[in-house]
């Protein structure tokens, strides 16, 4: 029985499954576990529970275990991406995908560590045709950890799309 895809509801909350329904992501490179706050093609906020389990952790110190600011900046991107396929009729994981097309102003303030719960706020500055500018912060408590300006485009994942309906 096929799971009916559907649109959060204005401040609402996204779960993990919800997440995949709208991203191509998995684990590992599935970085955001939840995402509350929805203003739909406007902001919301990711939630990432940051564990000792993480793979990355294995050689991103053995000895003083810090999450990657790329990782950081990543699940910022699955933030906005969520967001997008969210916000649009007709879009989801199974016939669109989001790119990076830019990384501007990333600055890392504070390492996130195991067992921090990083909340990555995500606002859109533009949107214009399929390219949207974003402006992501995360923070652990009320520490800001890292931001950054990136801009995504939102393409049809046309080869996808026609697997899935075969």
């Amino acid at each position: 029985m096929e799971r009916k895809k559907k649109k959060s509801a204005e401040g609402g909350t996204i779960d993990v499954i919800g997440i995949m329904d709208r991203i191509p992501h998995r684990y590992p490179m599935l970085l955001i576990d939840r995402v509350v706050d929805m203003v739909k093609a406007e902001s919301c906020t990711g939630i990432k529970n940051v564990t000792a389990n993480e793979p990355f952790f294995q050689g991103h110190f053995p000895t003083r275990p810090i999450m990657p600011g790329v990782l950081i900046i990543e699940a910022m991107a699955q933030t906005a991406a969520t967001l997008v396929v969210d916000s649009l009729e007709g879009v989801d994981a199974a016939t669109h995908i989001v790119y990076f097309m830019t990384i501007d102003n990333a600055r890392f303030r504070r390492p996130v560590v195991p067992g921090d719960q990083l909340h990555i706020k995500v606002k859109k500055e533009r949107h214009r045709g399929n390219v949207w500018k974003f402006r992501g912060e995360a923070f652990v408590d009320d520490a800001l950890c890292a931001e950054a300006t990136y801009t995504a485009m939102l393409v049809p994942d046309s080869e996808r799309a026609i697997v899935n309906d075969n």
